[in-house]
């Protein structure tokens, strides 16, 4: 009885933070609006509306990046030491990163068809002007150099100038954090007594993190409010609706990868998409508010063990390393969309070997976006890699916040199928708890 009350209990937690997030997804985009109408005060500066949004919006972003380096370092230690409870770990290791190959090879030909088709370059009605070369931009020579980590704690410099003033700011890049765990797992495997400390401390950590981060997340249905809102005030729906085409262009890429791929590859494993689906969907939901695969890393772990069926100890190491090199929305579609469509737009012709060079990148260098800025570090990537001009990106960066939610969704649905598909195929996955309809409802906030 008290088990059924508690599950109880928690579909509705988790019903009613969905609920509360989409209603603060409302209210920013009304605020919004409303703050954009108001415009400027008389000297010329935002109303006091915009800046509250703003506020709001960029201190949720700020928690949550203040929480992913110990979480992402925490997460890949604790995950090698769980390995040690499977005898085929090397086997689910390859048999993860092929399935992760698989579907981004599919979601990019899936990419590159739709700009073959809809051909949004051909019709954006934005000025060339509004080009510009982006800030950060991607290079092989950059993702090799990017594995290798300058320090013990992947920190990272930048500097940029602006309106003539220099900043500079201090990061981390995840992929090397993730490097550096990987390193510190195996390592401590091998050192007795003190690595079994090692992998212990790590998993105490982690539990940690993941209750702050908890915290956080509750703020989830305010934090919307915030970036819709500024978001809103910031792009309108000018900016939108010039390259309107390449927006919904690349949410039909999204949402045939979503609901269509998705749930074929989970019907040929003889699994149900609407189970997957239902169980999956508060992960899913947090990313594509938050904006941050990293964000939606516990809450994904935790809905693939308790929900769908994958063992504690192959799920503890596929979801993290799954989190910071699986993106099938940065990493595949919108880089191989995007590519057509900055062709497009400067009208120079793709032959059949750049299509093949899409394809590559996307399958191969997908690991780069974890390293600084996401998916514009695989967009110019991809540009360099075919010799397309990087001034481009800067006809999608204006409404990129809207675009890196749908992006960021897809990612942790796929971050999240992968483990399932490869628990099925190698007879790990508990049928029963993933078939059952009534487990208990994961809330994110706990």
């Amino acid at each position: 009885m008290t088990q059924d009350r508690n599950d109880r209990t928690g579909r509705g937690q988790g019903h009613r933070f969905g609920l509360q997030v989409m209603i603060g997804m409302g209210a920013g985009v009304a605020l919004g609006l409303a703050a954009r109408a108001l415009g400027p005060n008389a000297a010329g500066e935002a109303n006091g509306l915009a800046v509250v949004l703003a506020l709001i919006g960029s201190s949720f972003v700020q928690l949550l990046k203040a929480l992913v380096p110990p979480l992402v370092l925490a997460a890949i230690i604790a995950s090698i030491g769980r390995l040690r409870d499977l005898n085929n770990a090397a086997r689910l290791a390859g048999q993860t990163l092929v399935w992760f190959a698989i579907t981004a090879l599919i979601a990019v030909a899936i990419g590159i068809a739709l700009g073959l088709v809809l051909r949004p370059g051909a019709s954006a009605q934005v000025s060339l002007a509004q080009a510009a070369a982006p800030h950060t931009v991607g290079s092989w020579l950059d993702f090799l150099k990017g594995l290798i980590p300058g320090n013990f704690f992947g920190l990272v410099a930048s500097t940029e100038i602006k309106d003539g003033t220099v900043r500079t700011t201090i990061g981390f890049n995840i992929l090397q954090l993730v490097v550096i765990g990987l390193a510190l797992g195996f390592a401590a495997l091998r050192s007795g007594e003190a690595g079994d400390a090692v992998l212990r401390g790590a998993g105490v950590v982690l539990a940690v993190v993941r209750r702050l981060l908890g915290w956080v997340v509750r703020l989830a249905p305010l934090g919307s409010a915030g970036l819709i809102g500024n978001a809103v005030v910031t792009y309108g729906w000018g900016t939108l609706l010039g390259i309107g085409q390449f927006a919904v262009a690349l949410y039909i890429g999204l949402g045939l990868v979503l609901f269509g791929v998705y749930p074929l590859l989970l019907r040929l494993h003889g699994l149900s998409p609407w189970r997957f689906f239902a169980k999956a969907w508060p992960a899913i939901e947090l990313a594509f508010v938050s904006r941050s695969s990293i964000a939606a890393l516990p809450v994904a772990e935790a809905l693939v063990v308790e929900r769908l069926g994958v063992p504690e100890a192959y799920a503890a190491f596929a979801v993290p390393v799954a989190a910071t090199t699986k993106m099938d929305g940065c990493a595949a579609i919108y880089p191989a969309l995007s590519a057509i469509f900055i062709a497009q737009f400067y009208h120079l012709a793709l032959v059949p070997t750049d299509y093949l060079l899409i394809v590559l990148v996307s399958v191969l260098g997908s690991a780069a976006t974890a390293g600084v800025t996401g998916a514009t570090v695989m967009l110019t990537l991809t540009l360099s890699t075919l010799g397309l001009p990087l001034d481009g990106v800067g006809l999608l960066l204006a409404i990129d916040p809207i675009l890196d939610m749908g992006r960021t969704a897809v990612n942790v649905a796929g971050q999240m199928l992968v483990p399932v598909i490869v628990a099925r195929r190698e007879g790990l996955l508990d049928r029963d708890r993933y078939a059952e309809a009534t487990v208990a409802h994961h809330s994110p906030a706990t």
